[in-house]
């Protein structure tokens, strides 16, 4: 019964991941849209389906008491609004980089993520890190700054989104809540904003939402694309380990860099094979010691020091 309960959350964490891989090609249809259009509108969707949601599921009362009770806990109010604006800022970065052919720098972004969260966690939880651990960090470093000389320029786009995340991520765990329950709070706390400015936007008859039924349904159709991977992937991680996640993380990223280079034809060079390269080590590394084999041999060592001592 066990080993069909892992099967069925790998599937689903998979299947999150794949959908999170392939949405470039989602918002690619939208690309004659303004970027910040496309946001407002990947909000309020967004929170339109995840209220509805909510209600067929019979959330919602779990929903206005934990809206209630957050409302009385002033960091858990601020870290929801952080967290609010930091996903917001991540989505708007990825849907203008995806239609600016920018994919190969999401797809770093995507890479380098885990990493920023070890770093955060070494800076704002005091976290102490392994020697593997380090050493991921050198190389993923490593591999930025190669990118950076060759282009004469830092990849912006990948440290923007590895951070937002990473800082998005941290300030989850201050919030605690049910994934539906949090993502539509999030959401809801920006919602005003996004519909003030589509309100703007039609007022100045710069809104794309009402030139086309077919853009229109895609706009709307962008809140479930987002709902439904988180969804998926709040079924399968209560059913498979996190060293099984840690690995099947990198799914999405892969997907992304293969449909930047084969599918958009952006340019990938030797540098940027040369700078992934030393990306995907770090990442080897750092997964391989969050495995139990990684923790037994950091055990090993550790018991051999002490005997030498």
């Amino acid at each position: 019964m066990k080993h069909e309960n892992e099967k069925e959350g790998i599937f689903y964490a998979a299947l999150s991941y794949v959908i999170w891989g392939i949405i470039p090609i989602y918002w690619k249809f939208v690309q004659q849209v303004q970027p910040y259009e496309i946001l407002a509108h990947r909000i309020i969707w967004s929170f339109v389906f995840m209220a509805a949601l909510l209600v067929f599921t019979k959330k919602w009362k779990l929903f206005t008491a934990y809206l209630k009770q957050i409302s009385k806990e002033p960091r858990k109010l601020f870290a929801l609004f952080a967290a609010s604006l930091l996903v917001s800022a991540n989505w708007g970065v990825f849907i203008w980089a995806v239609n600016s052919n920018h994919i190969l720098e999401t797809s770093l972004g995507y890479y380098i993520n885990p990493l920023v969260s070890v770093l955060l966690g070494v800076i704002v939880l005091k976290e102490r890190l392994s020697k593997a651990q380090v050493l991921s960090f050198c190389l993923a470093a490593a591999g930025v700054l190669i990118l950076g000389i060759h282009f004469g320029s830092i990849p912006w786009v990948s440290l923007i989104l590895a951070i937002t995340f990473g800082l998005y991520g941290l300030a989850k765990k201050m919030i605690s809540a049910d994934s539906a329950i949090g993502l539509t709070l999030e959401t809801m706390m920006v919602t005003p904003l996004a519909l003030g400015y589509c309100v703007y936007l039609a007022l100045s008859s710069n809104s794309s939402f009402f030139g086309s039924g077919s853009v229109s349904l895609f706009l709307i159709g962008g809140g479930i694309a987002t709902a439904l991977p988180l969804l998926y992937f709040a079924k399968g991680a209560q059913l498979v380990p996190l060293s099984m996640l840690g690995f099947l993380q990198y799914i999405a990223p892969t997907l992304t860099l293969i449909l930047g280079v084969f599918v958009y034809h952006e340019t990938f060079t030797k540098t940027h094979l040369v700078a992934f390269i030393f990306i995907w080590s770090a990442l080897a590394i750092y997964s391989l010691s969050k495995t139990k084999w990684g923790t037994a041999g950091a055990g090993r060592m550790k018991g051999k020091r002490k005997i030498g001592a």
